[in-house]
């Protein structure tokens, strides 16, 4: 790996597996799927770039060109090799300096849910039938706030 950072143990590989209690299931030029040998869910895997880059916003070139195609491959091999319903995606980051993508296959009754936020979640049922879930502890933010951010974002995309 040519942007390999030594401290770091999805850099190190299969080292860097036994480490993290992972194996190695598949892997191209710019990607490497692991899967976790120590889980609540069969077939929880990490989706990572060989470069060495902290977030998703540093992929680049071919890393982000195929990215969306990569993840769709593997989500699709780990829900039908679990026999799972669908493959959660979560990206988080701070703790591991190395952009790592967690993929967990999901099965009704198993250790997941779909919680982002923090706190007491409650059901909401909006007018078109679906339900929202919302935090009794963190409200939602003023409207004119998110809206503010919605116009931020669309300038950056359209500059």
């Amino acid at each position: 790996m040519s942007d390999a950072n030594l401290n770091c143990a999805i850099c190190k590989g299969a080292v860097g597996d036994i480490e993290l209690q992972r194996i190695q299931v598949w892997e191209d030029s710019l990607w490497r799927l692991t899967v976790s040998l120590d889980s609540e869910v069969e077939g929880f895997a990490y989706l990572e770039p060989k470069r060495h880059i902290s977030y998703i916003a540093d992929l680049v070139g071919e890393e982000a060109r195929t990215f969306g195609e990569v993840l769709a491959r593997v989500s699709r091999a780990l829900r039908d090799a679990t026999q799972s319903e669908l493959v959660y995606v979560y990206v988080f980051g701070g703790s591991v300096p190395h952009l790592h993508v967690h993929l967990a296959p999901h099965r009704t009754g198993d250790a997941l849910n779909s919680q982002m936020i923090k706190g007491e979640l409650v059901s909401k049922q909006m007018e078109n039938g679906f339900l929202r879930f919302v935090s009794n502890d963190y409200p939602a933010l003023p409207r004119e706030a998110l809206q503010e951010a919605a116009l931020r974002v669309k300038q950056q995309l359209n500059q």
